[in-house]
């Protein structure tokens, strides 16, 4: 019979030397293999278990419910949260009422690559949009997590060391292995009809498409929202508003356009 990966958090309730120890022991009784184990907050820990039928999670299940040190908070398949949980012994934020929309602040780059990552390992189409103000890692983020995947990314609008709107590709590039990297204000307001025609192609290929600024992105496309598989917000702090009012300000002021942005978008 195939093994099976099983996400299993408990909240500790009496804290006592060896408590680790014994459910250790008891997976091993039970031959249930621990892949990686982390704690989770304060009073949790999460483990990713390995077993050979459903039937030893249902006697595992079975026996903590009578244990009093703990409580089961979680037994299930594991999903990508939880493995990204047990990695950094903290669960990613996520909008409690658009589960697709997931938050993070500059000082959690590294688990925002790691998830991003592992987005880009998944096949097939897959629309990933990333809102946050001028130079707080966007771009610099979505670049390592390509290399942690083992991606190539291709930008097809970008303010990133210099202006890139690309109008066409070559015929290698058109490949749905690879990254591509829109920037949803360059895209609206510097680029023609030959662009978005790129645009649509790459759109329609079953390939992962990264839309930086997707709010302003979708204001003059036929595009929406809701299109997006996922939505990643970052900020360099949690209170920090995600707002192109100053930029737009700015760039009139000046008459700069887009070059009010700078040449990084880190």
């Amino acid at each position: 019979m195939n093994r099976k990966d099983w996400y299993l958090e408990y909240e500790i309730t009496i804290d006592r030397p060896g408590l680790l120890g014994d459910i250790s022991s008891l997976l091993g009784m039970l031959s249930i293999n621990i892949i990686s184990i982390n704690g989770i907050d304060s009073a949790r820990r999460g483990l990713l278990i390995r077993a050979q039928s459903e039937d030893q999670i249902i006697r595992l299940q079975s026996i903590l419910e009578t244990v009093e040190t703990i409580k089961v908070r979680k037994m299930r398949e594991p999903k990508l949260r939880d493995k990204l949980a047990v990695r950094h012994g903290r669960y990613i934020q996520r909008d409690h009422d658009d589960k697709k929309t997931f938050r993070f602040v500059r000082d959690e780059l590294g688990i925002l690559v790691d998830f991003m990552a592992e987005l880009f390992k998944e096949e097939g189409h897959k629309l990933i949009g990333i809102r946050g103000m001028p130079r707080v890692g966007k771009t610099e983020s979505v670049v390592a997590a390509s290399v942690c995947a083992n991606k190539k990314w291709l930008f097809v609008s970008s303010t990133l060391l210099k202006q890139t709107i690309r109008k066409e590709l070559i015929k290698d590039e058109y490949n749905a292995d690879n990254i591509f990297i829109i920037d949803g204000i360059v895209s609206r307001r510097r680029a023609d009809e030959r662009h978005w025609q790129l645009v649509r192609e790459l759109m329609r290929l079953p390939a992962v498409k990264v839309i930086e600024h997707p709010d302003i992105f979708v204001e003059h496309s036929e595009y929406s929202i809701e299109d997006f598989d996922y939505i990643i917000e970052l900020r360099n702090n949690p209170e920090e508003e995600i707002t192109y009012e100053a930029v737009d300000k700015h760039n009139l002021f000046h008459g700069q356009g887009l070059d009010g942005f700078g040449g990084f978008d880190f």
